[in-house]
């Protein structure tokens, strides 16, 4: 198999024009934590804690359910390959998006009235229950905005569901200062809500962007309802690995901070930002990941190996052309990104320490984001499962505690554990890749 000049071009383009518009969506919802994390941190350190803490427990529970969600564009890309029609689906995904919110709703509910179990530093306690009492909600419409956008995302439909994402982004950016702070002109009185103002924002900005998918697929209810136990089965056995990957990955990650957040709330803001800042580059390399799994799935119901193997080339050539132009970026400009966040100068000089180490996490993060891409328009994802539930639990935790708890070195140490745990990931899923087209007929 060779790849010309002229090929490369195509594809690199063709995964570019996809992965833009799903870009857009992607950074859109890393834009709400952005919002939330910059806002409480010119509210007070204390709020920025608690939102680290809260939003952890939040979406570590909320990815469960997104995760056996983002089945639906690689089954559906599989099935256009096989030329199996597949919009006669459409309301038997609703109908599972919205099944599927309600044991996870359930989840953060008990955790709320459980969350003195966590022992938390005390003047984190309160602001976090407030946060997650109205959070919980937001998994609804989030289920729902996901699972219609991963629907129409298959057919290569990614416009409009991007694009309304960036307009919630900035109208819970004024909702966020406005409840937050509070506002005062002429006859409107909003009084300061704080952490209350955040959360309330969050539900109201996702509620919307879930109510106007809904109109945008208003055609398609016109389709007969369908059930199908294949395509049901199909859309568990590739999403329960990728949801219980995507929980390990977060509870990594969250997990760790909350298990900061007992340290102090500097080290919870800290680690809070660093995450983000983070979230923000690999939301880019998550985006052409999802253009190629779309890609790639096409071509796996087609059995064509050798499109396979060239999409999965360019895209390993693009994530790391990417983790290098992040790398350069984040060298030259730390302190001005982190200032975003908070003008605390301690924050800012710790933000800036811990980032020297993040910098060679964001690379086999990338690495890794690029193989789970291949192996999910491949629909083999048992794999990524069982390596997050090692490289996580078995790994970054541990090895973080132990750092932490032994020698000192908190934010430090649990940044070290995740950027080797990440290594280990990058490893395993690009030698799964590799063997998965040496078996290719």
């Amino acid at each position: 198999m060779k790849l010309n000049l002229s090929e490369f071009r195509e594809i690199i383009f063709n995964l570019v024009k996809l992965s833009l518009p799903i870009f857009g969506g992607n950074i859109s919802q890393v834009l709400v934590s952005f919002a939330d994390t910059a806002v409480a941190g010119h509210y007070s350190t204390v709020a920025l804690g608690a939102i680290s803490v809260a939003s952890a427990i939040v979406m570590t529970v909320t990815i469960g359910a997104i995760g056996l969600i983002l089945s639906i564009s690689p089954t559906i890309a599989n099935f256009r390959g096989q030329n199996i029609p597949s919009k006669k689906y459409f309301k038997l995904t609703l109908l599972f998006s919205v099944i599927v919110s309600i044991p996870f709703f359930l989840i953060l509910e008990l955790f709320l009235y459980n969350i003195d179990l966590i022992k938390l530093s005390p003047e984190l306690v309160e602001p976090v229950k407030q946060y997650i009492a109205l959070c919980a909600w937001t998994i609804f419409p989030t289920a729902i905005f996901v699972a219609l956008k991963e629907f129409l995302q298959a057919w290569e439909k990614v416009i409009f569901a991007n694009i309304l994402m960036i307009f919630m982004v900035v109208l819970n950016v004024i909702l966020n200062i406005i409840l937050t702070f509070g506002f005062n002109f002429s006859f409107i009185n909003i009084p300061s809500l704080g952490v209350i103002g955040l959360s309330l924002a969050t539900l109201i900005s996702k509620t919307l962007a879930g109510v106007f998918m809904l109109i945008y697929c208003i055609p398609l209810f016109s389709t007969a309802f369908k059930s199908s136990k294949k395509y049901l089965k199909e859309l568990i056995r590739v999403g329960a690995p990728i949801s219980l990957a995507m929980f390990f990955e977060f509870l990594g990650f969250n997990l760790t901070g909350v298990i900061i957040g007992k340290f102090s709330a500097l080290f919870a803001a800290v680690h809070n930002i660093i995450l983000c800042i983070a979230n923000f580059t690999f939301m880019i390399v998550l985006s052409v990941s999802s253009a190629a799994s779309i890609k790639i799935g096409f071509y796996n119901g087609r059995c064509d190996k050798e499109n396979i193997i060239k999409y999965s080339l360019c895209e390993i050539f693009l994530t790391i052309l990417i983790c290098l132009s992040a790398f350069v970026l984040l060298s030259f400009c730390s302190e001005n990104i982190i200032s975003i966040f908070s003008s605390d100068i301690e924050v800012i000089n710790l933000s800036k320490k811990i980032l020297t180490i993040a910098m060679c996490f964001l690379f086999f993060d990338g690495l890794q984001g690029a193989c789970v891409g291949i192996l999910k328009g491949l629909k083999d994802t048992k794999i990524i499962m069982f390596t997050m539930l090692f490289v996580y639990l078995f790994v970054a935790i541990p090895l973080g505690c132990y750092l932490a708890y032994f020698k000192n070195l908190v934010l430090e140490g649990f940044w070290i554990g995740l950027a080797l745990a990440l290594f280990l990931a990058a490893l395993i899923t690009s030698i799964r890749v590799v063997l998965n087209i040496k078996k290719m007929n």
